[in-house]
């Protein structure tokens, strides 16, 4: 057998991998387009340089470090993953602290996507059209991540998310201040639609007028009553091991005084401090795109990447590919544009599929798709930027239309309340009004000039839209028929559209045990990853057709991790 093999048999048996430019390189430099077998090996087992948004642990000194706490368990962010791995290492028996580097718990977050939960199964009676194939919905959510996923953890996700609603129902209602409500819709079927919906929604309703009470309070307040207990104002600094590798404990600094705290944690580290979507340099190595199409709005997220970051620098790995969850919830003004140094409005409203045009007023995709899908779409528009454009009956338009999940506007099918009533909707467009962000017109040609957008052809699209709405078949970009809402009755709205970025998805792999991996697929003992530090479950998309997916997720895999680092299971 030769021991040369061609460029073209290189590259196909080998592939350019996250190396990309090294191996590219090394091969354009083969004048007669020939490597050796060694060489061939040497390039495809390379590894880039270590990127500049990881760099190194940081030393801290030993005579730095002026506080020792001892601990089964520890927890390091505490919200959506924390919380629950918080109360589970507790209910398990373990000795456990939550460090938390805000002053107080936040809300986590209550779309929690789940199949097979106590609520789910007793409203198939009533609505058979709920029921949930596992294996058809785990295929769709691979689909989404076109197969840059663990499937096994997606297999996890469908066979235990239902048992932690259960268990989450109990905490919430315990004494009497929340209701655990199923979502119950998947829209208009059997209509033409290209994307499934999936009923997985449940949310806790509050019934308290205490305004000092959150979900987060009474998850927190319960895990208090289990023996846990918490720490804010304290950042992490990086995880310990020991000389096998295993991690024993954190470094964190008091965020008042700055001082530096050793957390021994005997029986495991779990981080869930909620990946890295602050951090404007990582979203800019991993998912650029996100960072063109992003409005900074004051509901974004601030978590900077730091549990990854320490799991990496332990020898974890992270996912191939950026995702995130992104909503088209976000807008600017007439004369902006969106970019992630852009400060704009949250614009709840921007999700549900009316009119969309670029900025040379053509339609340019499908509006009723998923909503990261609608925002890929804009990414290839210029400037990345879309406009919004409805009518003044909008009310019965958008009970037509059926959204579901967190962006629908009237109650669910089953009769849980939605997110945001349609109801707020007339005085969020007049405050955007008067904020200059919504632009209201009597004709189309004047919405037009005050969006800055070319007028004939705006008006030419607005007109070809509404003769789709009465054919009921959309011939450019086959819209579902009864969401061709035909606009024709003014004034007319509309507004400049880009991403509310709400959060990153990818991040370290970790196994079913919720212990991140190295490159050979070994488990990082000692150390349990969970919510977005965690990787594995999403690639580039997300599937908000499974409301709820991605906090239900990071729920359900927090009880599991408490639970196998407090009974060391794993």
């Amino acid at each position: 057998m030769s021991n040369h093999v061609s460029r073209r048999s290189f590259l196909k048996g080998a592939g350019i991998t996250a190396l990309g430019a090294v191996a590219a390189g090394a091969l354009a430099g083969c004048g007669n387009g020939y490597v050796s077998a060694d060489e061939a090996k040497n390039i495809a087992t390379q590894r880039p340089g270590t990127p500049s948004w990881l760099g190194s642990a940081p030393e801290i000194a030993e005579s730095a470090i002026t506080e020792t706490i001892d601990v089964d368990v520890v927890v390091v962010g505490c919200r959506t993953g924390g919380l629950p791995a918080v109360i589970s290492a507790a209910e398990n028996g373990a000795k456990v602290l939550g460090i938390e580097q805000m002053s107080a718990i936040a809300t986590p977050r209550e779309d929690l996507g789940a199949i097979d939960s106590k609520l789910q199964l007793e409203s198939f009676a009533e609505y058979p059209q709920f029921q949930i194939d596992k294996m058809e919905a785990m295929e769709d959510i691979v689909r989404y991540a076109n197969g840059f996923v663990n499937y096994d953890l997606v297999k996890l996700w469908a066979d235990e998310s239902g048992a932690m609603i259960d268990w989450l129902t109990d905490i919430v209602t315990r004494d009497g201040q929340f209701a655990m409500r199923f979502e119950g819709s998947i829209g208009t079927p059997d209509q033409g639609a290209r994307d499934k919906a999936w009923a997985t929604g449940h949310s806790p309703e509050k019934l308290t007028d205490d305004k000092e009470v959150t979900f987060g309070t009474t998850l927190r307040d319960y895990a208090i009553e289990k023996g846990a207990e918490f720490r804010y104002d304290t950042m992490l600094v990086k995880c310990e091991q020991d000389e096998n590798g295993r991690v024993t404990g954190v470094v964190c600094q008091d965020g008042r005084d700055k001082h530096y705290v050793r957390v021994n944690a005997g029986k495991g580290v779990i981080l869930a401090t909620g990946g890295y979507v602050a951090n404007t340099e990582m979203v800019e190595a991993r998912q650029a795109w996100n960072n063109r199409l992003k409005i900074n709005v004051p509901v974004g997220g601030s978590c900077t990447g730091d549990g990854i970051k320490a799991a990496m620098w332990c020898g974890a790995t992270i996912d191939p590919i950026g995702a995130a969850v992104t909503f088209n919830r976000a807008c600017c003004k007439p004369d902006e544009v969106a970019g992630s140094d852009l400060i704009g409005k949250w614009f709840w409203f921007g999700e549900q599929p009316f009119l969309k045009v670029n900025l040379n007023g053509k339609r340019f995709c499908n509006e009723s798709g998923p909503y990261d899908y609608m925002l890929h779409s804009a990414f290839m528009q210029p400037y990345h930027t879309y406009v919004d454009i409805w009518d003044s009956d909008y009310a019965e338009q958008v009970r037509q239309i059926n959204e579901v999940g967190c962006c629908r506007l009237y109650p669910f099918d089953n009769g849980a309340p939605s997110n945001m009533p349609i109801t707020k909707m007339a005085s969020d467009f007049e405050a955007l009004i008067e904020a200059g962000y919504i632009q209201q017109a009597d004709t189309m040609e004047e919405l037009a000039e005050k969006l800055n957008l070319p007028v004939e052809d705006t008006v030419a699209t607005w007109e070809r839209y509404n003769g789709f709405a009465d054919a009921g078949k959309d011939d450019d970009y086959n819209k579902e028929a009864y969401r061709l809402t035909k606009l024709n009755h003014p004034p007319y709205y509309g507004v400049r559209t880009g991403a509310w970025f709400l959060a990153t998805i990818d991040g370290c792999p970790v196994n079913t045990d919720m212990h991140p991996v190295n490159e050979a697929g070994e488990q990082i003992d000692g150390l349990y990853m969970v919510g977005n530090d965690s990787g594995g479950f999403f690639s580039v998309s997300y599937p908000n057709l499974f409301t709820g997916l991605a906090a239900g997720r990071t729920m359900t895999f927090g009880r599991r991790a408490g639970m196998l680092a407090a009974t060391g299971q794993a």
